[in-house]
C-alpha cells in the first residue's frame, strides 16, 4: 500500500523547507524580543494568509498543505503576537 505518493512527498519537502525557514527567525525574536524592523502589515497579512492555506488544506482534505502550513502559522504568529505586544515600545518602523 503506497501512503506516500510522489506528489504528496513533494508537497511535504516544499512545506517542511518553508517551514523551518521561519525557525531562525522566531528563536531571534523570542531571544531579543527586538521587533521594531518587523513590518506589522506584512506579517500580520502573511499570518492571515497561511490561516486561509490551512483551512483550504483541511477543507481540501489535503495534508502536505496542512501539514506544512499549520506549524508556520504557529512560528508567524508567535512573532506576529510579540510584534504586536511591542507596538508601544518601538520608534520607527510601521
Amino acid at each position: 500500500m503506497d501512503w506516500l505518493s510522489p506528489t504528496d512527498l513533494l508537497g511535504a519537502v516544499a512545506g517542511l523547507l518553508t517551514t523551518i525557514s521561519f525557525v531562525p527567525q522566531v528563536v531571534k525574536t523570542l531571544r531579543t524580543r527586538q521587533t521594531r524592523d518587523i513590518s506589522l502589515a506584512m506579517w500580520a497579512t502573511f499570518v492571515a494568509g497561511v490561516a486561509l492555506w490551512t483551512i483550504y488544506g483541511l477543507l481540501l482534505g489535503a495534508w502536505p498543505i496542512v501539514a506544512a502550513n499549520l506549524p508556520t502559522l504557529g512560528l508567524a504568529g508567535t512573532i506576529l503576537v510579540i510584534k504586536l505586544r511591542n507596538m508601544g515600545n518601538e520608534t520607527g518602523g510601521d
